[in-house]
């Protein structure tokens, strides 16, 4: 790490105004117009397709394995960030697993309240096994509330009988809907991009009244025993530090074969700034080899 490239993201997500101060519709604009300054992928092969009614985009880096794909959960507290806003991660994460990214725009809160984007998730992997690839060759992967999503959709996908990914990763997951964890205050003047005040105003869009101890809201409550390996990463200087290490003892406590990467010091989801930080890089490829070793 240097420290001027950590010094420059911070300064970076502290100067945005800050949500509370924003439309649903300024705030999606403001998440896109950060994931512009980090850059395309020029050599990104990007497919647009229909997941089952779900809008979709295929984003491979050149040279991947052809029958392993990864279901990619975008994060944005289930209200903000799309295909557009992670088509950038979706490469920098089939580079480092040599895997096509599937990468999905499910439906946002407000217009769309809880359970909209878990029954999308769980559409689009039907619809990625009705390609004729192999369960056993594919993988989750989600940031952020993308994170919560993927092991909701993990425990949806098992509860309905639907075959299970070889493996899933959990960037930085928001797994408590009711914001309990220490972390939230405790990381509060730490964190530059997620503050407590937000994550509370997201989970009323997505929640919409609905109970935010349902475990398909919030993860942290399911019940968690025969999930696949999970790889959950997340960094030292985040409110939702807590919400790993929580949902970490509990998928132990199920049984279930877990991996826990704590980074010092880095912000919320760093991987997804990958083009601007050395951890981020890193960072994908852990996750990159945390998918080749249990999807091949």
């Amino acid at each position: 790490m240097t420290i001027a490239q950590l010094d420059a993201l911070v300064s970076l997500l502290r100067s945005r105004p800050r949500p509370a101060d924003l439309t649903i519709l300024e705030m999606r604009a403001r998440y896109l117009k950060l994931a512009e300054l980090l850059g395309g992928a020029p050599d990104a092969r990007c497919q647009s397709v229909d997941a089952g009614g779900v809008p979709a985009e295929w984003v491979a880096a050149p040279g991947v394995d052809e029958s392993r794909a990864i279901l990619m959960l975008h994060g944005g507290g289930y209200a903000i960030g799309s295909i557009a806003t992670h088509r950038r991660l979706a490469y920098d994460v089939s580079a480092a697993a040599g895997a096509r990214v599937l990468l999905i725009d499910y439906r946002l809160a407000p217009e769309h309240p809880f359970p909209a984007a878990v029954d999308d998730a769980v559409i689009a992997w039907r619809w990625l096994l009705a390609q004729g690839l192999s369960a056993s060759r594919l993988s989750l992967v989600g940031d952020s509330a993308g994170g919560g999503l993927v092991l909701a959709a993990l425990v949806a996908l098992r509860d309905q009988g639907i075959a299970l990914p070889g493996c899933a990763v959990a960037i930085s997951p928001w797994v408590d809907l009711e914001m309990r964890g220490a972390s939230i205050a405790g990381r509060a003047l730490v964190d530059p991009m997620v503050s407590e005040e937000g994550l509370h105003a997201y989970a009323r869009l997505y929640l919409g009244g609905a109970d935010p101890r349902s475990p398909l809201a919030s993860p942290l409550h399911a019940a968690l025993a025969g999930l696949p390996p999970v790889l959950l990463q997340v960094g030292s200087a985040e409110v939702l530090l807590d919400d790993a290490l929580r949902i970490a003892e509990r998928l132990h406590a199920a049984g279930n074969d877990v991996r826990l990467s704590v980074w010092p010091n880095m912000p919320h989801v760093f991987p997804f700034f990958a083009p601007i930080l050395s951890e981020g890089r890193d960072g994908c490829s852990e996750i990159g080899g945390f998918i080749r070793a249990r999807t091949a």
